[in-house]
């Protein structure tokens, strides 16, 4: 097992990773800008480095910065956390270059995943289902027309190198498609710097739905069954549950080995996420992407499987083979998990940087708090606006719901606007109380959906 381990992050995950180590019985490394040397997670670490200024380009986004950091300290290998530098292969690489350990996937598996096309055919070959659409990139004009005519519209365009819903366009006719042509490949270009589209059946109404795996060194893998995504925002996530209503015992199981398959046959080490849309008419799971990390939404699987997946991560990079089979694992409960950020969901999500006069923090049964600041801490405008997760488990999906409602009404923050209200919102709603969730249609704010987009 690792003595020193660095964490490449900020915030709620670095503070995460902290506990985990601390289980672990192993020292932490905590970096950070100046915007952040009195943040929470920088007092819980070992010890800690400042690796720049304010800016992320200028601070987390540094490999050569970080790693510095972890040779000064003699860490013997680098936890990631999720965004920044997570699934950048070419940081991976160097840190295997640097004989530190590299608490994440293989960079040739990350390169492989990171970019959409060959990450569809490469999990196509190993059995997963796909969205009908384009077999890869699109050269032309012409060709998305053609295949657009061929699979009907509405159709996606999607950005091979894309993310967080840029460079996507959807179009419901031949000349909405033509539009969609140059913008989304100009946001592309803007945004990651490569123009390549690829071109889905769009699935109106859909599910966003996705599995957790496990996978050691040594080809063993398992999936922690799934979660549900698809109360969303402008394809960014705004709560999360496990498992999912949608699924039967049988197509979770089979779809999760499926996918455990796939996993060890690409070759990956640690937790990943394997993204599906599900087709509301025929109930079809397609294959969207893989994500090379760990996710913000972890925390509703640890409820209700009871593994640390902080702590498997630490344990598979240390060379570990997996300590249990899929046989042992299991569904116990159900689990939410609510992103509270300093946002005004009523102006347009605008973040609200401040600092936090007065935070009470919610309380109950089963509640779990995973939270970035504590009272009297700054949100900054330089990085993202989250202030916590409130995570909630129940013995049913019904008990998750009211107890996070109560913890919701038990939670208070003062000096900056949170989105509180929107997810006592969408708590409420008969729609989602029912289990009826549509990516783009959020429950109980008919106002701020986006007729399934």
């Amino acid at each position: 097992m690792f003595r020193r381990v660095l964490i490449a992050n900020r915030g709620e995950i670095a503070r995460r990773v902290i506990r985990a180590c601390d289980a672990l019985g192993i020292e932490s490394v905590a970096v950070h800008s100046t915007a952040d040397s009195n943040a929470p997670y920088v007092s819980e670490a070992t010890t800690s480095v400042c690796i720049g200024p304010p800016r992320a380009a200028q601070s987390y986004l540094l490999p050569e910065a970080i790693i510095q950091a972890a040779i000064q300290t003699e860490a013997q290998a680098i936890h990631p956390g999720y965004g920044f530098l997570a699934e950048n292969a070419l940081f991976a690489q160097m840190i295997q270059q640097e004989r530190l350990a590299w608490i994440g996937p293989p960079p040739g598996v990350i390169r492989l995943m990171g970019e959409k096309s060959p990450a569809k055919e490469a999990m196509r070959a190993v059995g997963l289902p796909m969205v009908p659409g384009s077999d890869g990139l699109i050269d032309t004009l012409d060709e998305a027309l053609a295949i657009a005519e061929t699979i009907g519209y509405p159709v996606l365009l999607k950005a091979d190198a894309g993310g967080g819903g840029k460079g996507m366009r959807r179009a419901d006719s031949p000349d909405e498609l033509r539009e969609a042509w140059v913008s989304a490949r100009g946001e592309a270009l803007a945004a990651f710097g490569n123009d390549a589209v690829y071109l889905e059946r769009y699935l109106t109404s859909g599910r966003h739905i996705e599995f957790q795996v496990l996978a050691d060194s040594w080809g063993n893998a398992v999936h922690l069954f799934e979660r549900e995504c698809s109360v969303q925002r402008r394809h960014q996530k705004l709560l999360e549950e496990a498992p999912s209503v949608a699924l039967s015992h049988e197509q979770r199981m089979a779809m999760g080995k499926r996918v455990a398959d796939a996993s060890a046959a690409i070759g990956y080490v640690g937790a990943g996420t394997v993204e599906f849309l599900q087709d509301p008419e025929s109930g079809e799971l397609y294959f969207i992407e893989m994500n090379t990390r760990l996710q913000v939404e972890h925390p509703v699987t640890e409820e209700i499987t009871g593994i640390d997946l902080v702590q498997a991560q630490i344990r598979i990079a240390a060379g570990e083979k997996l300590w249990f089979t899929q046989d042992d694992l299991s569904i116990d409960g159900h689990a939410i998990e609510l992103r509270i950020n300093a946002e005004d969901p009523d102006d347009g999500f605008r973040p609200g940087p401040g600092t936090l006069s007065k935070l009470t923090k919610p309380t109950g049964d089963r509640v779990r708090w995973d939270a970035a600041v504590e009272e009297g801490s700054r949100i900054s405008p330089h990085y993202d606006s989250m202030v916590a997760k409130l995570i909630t488990w129940g013995p049913d999906r019904a008990s998750a719901i009211e107890r996070s409602l109560a913890a919701l009404d038990s939670l208070e923050v003062e000096g900056v606007p949170t989105t509180k209200s929107l997810h006592a919102a969408v708590l409420s709603a008969p729609d989602f109380q029912a289990g009826d969730l549509r990516v783009g249609i959020i429950p109980g704010r008919p106002d701020l959906s986006e007729g399934g987009d």
